[in-house]
């Protein structure tokens, strides 16, 4: 008997009682394989102890300060350092509590940026098919996975949608990557055309797209020819980096290898490593400027924004990766996560792609590998694959609806930045037993 609403209410949930390193232990004594840290949020692994003694010397200072009153030493100096690390031109930190509340903050701004402009007349909001900003209604109205959408679309703003730069699913036979790179941000293009130049506010995307299609990166120039479309046309380019940033793909910033600078950038996961509930969103000089010389305040906020505790977990997250060199790690593991993954799936006839960049990777099941044929929906071919690596000590991030929100299945793998060669080893390994296992399981049945 539980008092928790549980995301699944009829799902028997093992009770983790402690974490260290990349595991997660149960109430059983179960030693699990975190190898997508959550939701790519342990970057860190667990019980880092250097993170819980910077907590604990915040919270003998001061846990809580409102911000409508004060500000903190500690949010200050975790500004002056993500201020520090940013693409150049993002000079301010709005700090808040988790992903859905950068993405909702960074529309809010992008809205309030062309009032203070005198263009209140843009509110034209365009993002991608099978992307994912969040749950809140305006992050929500924002993404395009329909499965997360659809009971609440009568709640929702209108939005606007093109297909993602996915080479898996849309690029033709014999198109180069630069050509389709290019042909992909057409659609961006065509959209602002047709709902008017002068009426559309932001064009917000995953600089690689995460939970939604599985570790999806843009391929040629896509990003650079999607920035000089937003600038043609005077729109602001938000990039989402809440699951695929902050050294997630072996740079800090997603965008920094796509030699693209954004106006607004989200960011939450990786920023606390999962120590405390953090987000925050990176806003370019002339958005802070049209602000302060307009309304002079940012017409938002939250109770727990710039909390001095999660500051507090972050700031020691990111001083760790920087002492630690671990992005250095994220390249070195990310290519041999790249390669045993080949090794174990590129000949399988259910794996399809394999794709992504650094400690972010993901895999597509198919019914068919030539024809690219998913697996029927209601296989829930995903959910096996969930079961059957728990069943096996391993944590990975599989959803369904890969495609369009009905059809396909992926899996994401992102484990923390301080895996060691023998684990990505052993994460490979047991993946490969885990999708053979749902697989065979399947098929029996099937047959039965």
């Amino acid at each position: 008997m539980t008092h928790l609403l549980h995301r699944r209410i009829h799902e028997h949930l093992p009770v983790a009682v402690s974490g260290k390193g990349i595991e997660i232990i149960d109430a059983d004594g179960r030693r699990y394989i975190d190898a997508s840290g959550g939701a790519a949020v342990s970057c860190l692994g667990h019980g880092d102890e250097d993170v819980l003694a910077a907590m604990r010397a915040q919270m003998d200072k001061i846990a809580y300060a409102h911000t409508g009153f004060f500000t903190t030493d500690v949010a200050e100096r975790l500004a002056d350092r993500l201020v520090a690390d940013a693409p150049s031109g993002l000079d301010h930190v709005y700090l808040v509590s988790g992903g859905s509340e950068a993405v909702e903050a960074a529309l809010k701004m992008a809205r309030q940026y062309f009032v203070e402009k005198g263009e209140p007349q843009r509110r034209h909001i365009i993002a991608r098919r099978q992307s994912y900003h969040g749950n809140t209604l305006g992050a929500l109205a924002a993404g395009g996975n329909e499965w997360r959408r659809t009971q609440f679309a009568p709640l929702l703003i209108d939005t606007h949608h093109i297909d993602p730069c996915y080479a898996y699913r849309h690029q033709a036979p014999g198109e180069s990557d630069a050509d389709y790179g290019l042909r992909a941000a057409q659609a961006l293009e065509r959209k602002i055309d047709e709902l008017g130049p002068s009426n559309v506010m932001a064009f917000i995307a995953e600089t690689v797209v995460g939970a939604t299609a599985g570790a999806v990166p843009p391929v040629g120039d896509y990003f650079k020819h999607i920035r000089a479309i937003c600038d043609r046309h005077g729109v602001l380019l938000i990039l989402d980096e809440v699951m695929c940033g902050m050294g997630r793909t072996g740079t800090l910033h997603a965008c920094e290898q796509e030699g693209v600078v954004p106006d607004l950038l989200t960011m939450a996961k990786g920023l606390g490593g999962g120590y405390q509930p953090i987000g925050a969103v990176l806003l370019g000089r002339h958005i802070f400027e049209s602000f302060a010389r307009g309304s002079g305040l940012f017409q938002h906020g939250h109770t727990y924004m710039g909390h001095p505790m999660a500051a507090a977990a972050a700031l020691a997250v990111q001083e760790i990766i920087g002492r630690d060199r671990l992005l250095d790690n994220v390249k070195v593991m990310g290519r041999h996560l790249e390669r045993r993954l080949g090794e174990r799936f590129a000949n399988h006839h259910h794996v399809g792609d394999i794709r992504g960049r650094g400690l972010f990777r993901g895999i597509e099941l198919v019914a068919d590998r030539a024809g690219k044929e998913p697996f029927a929906p209601n296989l829930k071919v995903n959910a096996a694959v969930k079961r059957e690596a728990l069943a096996r000590g391993l944590i990975v991030y599989p959803m369904g609806g890969t495609i369009d929100g009905a059809r396909g299945d992926h899996v994401l793998v992102a484990p923390p930045f301080i895996v060691d060669a023998a684990s990505v080893d052993a994460i490979v390994e047991r993946l490969g037993d885990a999708v053979d296992a749902a697989i065979g399981k399947l098929a029996t049945r099937n047959v039965a």
